[in-house]
């Protein structure tokens, strides 16, 4: 083992196991080259799985079901983190992540404004889709999510009981936030969405 293989591993086994390991992580102790080739002999030997193009990971084990791989919604987190991008569930993703779908999508869609790419994690897509920054100004961690899951289930679609669920949720976002995210949205989800602000001043 080198010594920039050997001083990579020090450092990956002082990282929690289940952390998302980047060559980027890697970068003062040696060219991309060195460090990229140094993780292919690490997760050749065992030390690592490869998680993705260029993501690894020192996984978790458990007795009753063995390795445990970071799920593709970790992944897209810890990539938008180390990019310095913002990016915005749409579509299933969006309603799962609500609680609105049980459906745990395969290939999750995030619009951002960093580059567009698609990556495979084990049986699932992630897809970063460029959008223009107007489409990321919403604020509210929940509203935000809000207006592309009504998106999903389109105008004149959504059911009396989705926007009872919508407009509960809705009540535990911040109001500032709320009344800002409001105003990007398409008049027919601006209605459902004021019901939210409605319902807490009575």
């Amino acid at each position: 083992m080198n010594s920039i293989e050997s001083q990579i591993l020090n450092r990956i086994h002082r990282v929690p196991k289940g952390d998302l390991l980047f060559p980027v992580d890697f970068s003062d102790l040696g060219s991309s080259e060195a460090v990229r080739l140094s993780l292919h002999r690490l997760e050749k030997g065992g030390e690592i799985v490869r998680v993705a193009k260029g993501i690894y990971v020192r996984p978790k084990e458990s007795e009753l079901i063995g390795r445990i791989m970071p799920p593709a919604e970790e992944v897209a987190t810890a990539i938008a983190r180390r990019d310095r991008i913002r990016t915005l569930p749409t579509g299933t993703y969006a309603l799962n992540a609500l609680g609105l779908s049980t459906q745990v999508p395969m290939r999750i869609v995030l619009l951002t404004d960093g580059s567009p790419r698609e990556i495979k994690v084990g049986k699932r897509t992630i897809k970063f889709k460029k959008t223009t920054p107007k489409n990321l100004l919403a604020k509210g961690k929940i509203s935000r999510l809000v207006i592309q899951a009504l998106k999903e289930i389109g105008n004149g679609k959504v059911t009396k009981s989705e926007e009872k669920e919508v407009i509960s949720l809705l009540k535990r976002e911040d109001e500032k936030d709320l009344i800002h995210d409001i105003a990007l949205a398409p008049v027919w989800i601006q209605k459902i969405m004021k019901k939210a602000l409605e319902n807490e001043k009575e």
